[in-house]
């Protein structure tokens, strides 16, 4: 009886060793978090909070210094924690790098990851990439933890996903000047949340001066609708006659994005500012419509 309890102990003894020794190597390896940026929801939030618009070429996002900001952020929240990198999700014409988009991707620490832009310049294929990485990224136990920042409801599946294989995932905001900018369904699954605010923003967002002052020459109407057939005819050669065929239904109104792309082109080509310009507007919208209606 003695020695069958002298051998439990012995058993004991070793499992418990053994566990301290399991303890102790687990203790050494550090936990690591990775951070998840939704670019498009970054630049649409920051830059109406900031800048007072969501158009990214009426503001200058200093992404390298926000980029460094938001690290020191994780590296104080996630104290005892290595960062593995910042993901930086973007949409690209044919999910070709921009410009701004190479020198995000050559920043040390940053992987750059594209999806498509259509004609309308929505982002197509961001949400996936991001729950593909989080997920894989969660089933190899490459983090413990994720920092996500972005605010869309189909991005609810990326983190039950890296949930499901023991990742704890933080929602990151940027502050509203009005009501919410985040689905009420992703701040429900997340396991924490924090929001960033204006004066997170301010040092890395600020307004572009316009380029050009109106000149003292008021163009035409025949000169406005022509320039609205150039760009039309180039807008055609870019995009195809897919992306025609997906306009036309709304004539003859233009997706937002079409309609500003469309004035922005058309200033800079008259040298001419068409804001508050009502009628040369309109002449500018029939100019545009006219020729691609005509190539149908």
């Amino acid at each position: 009886m003695n020695d069958d309890l002298a051998a439990l102990s012995a058993r004991i003894d070793r499992t418990n060793e053994l566990l301290t020794r399991m303890l102790a190597e687990v203790a050494k390896t550090p936990s690591t978090h990775a951070i998840f940026v939704d670019a498009g929801y970054l630049y649409a939030a920051a830059g109406r909070l900031a800048a007072g618009t969501e158009d990214r070429r009426a503001f200058d996002l200093d992404a390298e210094g926000l980029i460094e900001a938001l690290i020191d952020r994780a590296r104080s929240i996630f104290a005892d924690s290595r960062l593995l990198r910042v993901y930086w999700y973007d949409g690209a014409r044919r999910r070709i790098h921009t410009a701004e988009q190479q020198s995000i991707a050559e920043l040390p620490d940053v992987k750059v990851r594209l999806g498509n832009l259509n004609a309308n310049n929505q982002q197509k294929g961001v949400d996936s990439l991001i729950r593909t990485d989080l997920e894989s990224l969660a089933r190899h136990r490459a983090i413990s933890d994720a920092a996500l920042l972005g605010g869309d409801e189909d991005l609810v599946s990326a983190v039950e996903a890296a949930q499901g294989y023991g990742a704890r995932v933080h929602l990151w905001g940027i502050e509203a000047p009005e009501g919410r900018n985040q689905a009420e369904p992703l701040l429900w699954e997340v396991d924490s949340q924090r929001t960033l605010d204006l004066e997170f923003f301010k040092p890395y967002v600020s307004r572009r001066a316009v380029a050009y002052e109106p000149t003292a020459s008021r163009p035409t109407r025949d000169d406005v609708r022509f320039v609205g057939a150039q760009i039309a005819a180039k807008w055609l050669a870019e995009r195809g006659r897919a992306a025609l065929q997906e306009l036309l239904p709304g004539h003859p109104y233009l997706p937002g994005s079409v309609d500003q792309d469309l004035l922005v082109e058309a200033e800079g080509l008259l040298q001419y500012s068409l804001r508050g310009q009502a009628d040369l507007r309109r002449a500018l919208r029939d100019g545009f419509w006219e020729h691609l209606q005509g190539q149908y």
